[in-house]
């Protein structure tokens, strides 16, 4: 495996997982804005990663559900 089609694999890979995350933030930020709002307030990120995982939990729950 050359070095240019790896790099565009890890490029890939890595471009999929941030739009995967940036969603699941837009998502929980219109669903759930309380959550946001208190977790940047008081500058604690653990509800806010708590909350996103299970957004993302139940995402590929209903995904894997679906197939």
């Amino acid at each position: 495996m050359s070095v240019g089609r790896f790099s565009l694999s890890l490029f890939g890979t890595i471009a999929v997982l941030s739009a995967v995350l940036a969603g699941a933030t837009i998502w929980l930020l219109i669903t759930d804005p309380v959550t946001v709002a208190d977790a940047v307030e008081s500058g604690h990120v653990s509800p806010l990663v708590e909350a996103l995982a299970g957004v993302l939990f139940d995402a590929l729950k209903g995904l894997l559900r679906y197939l």
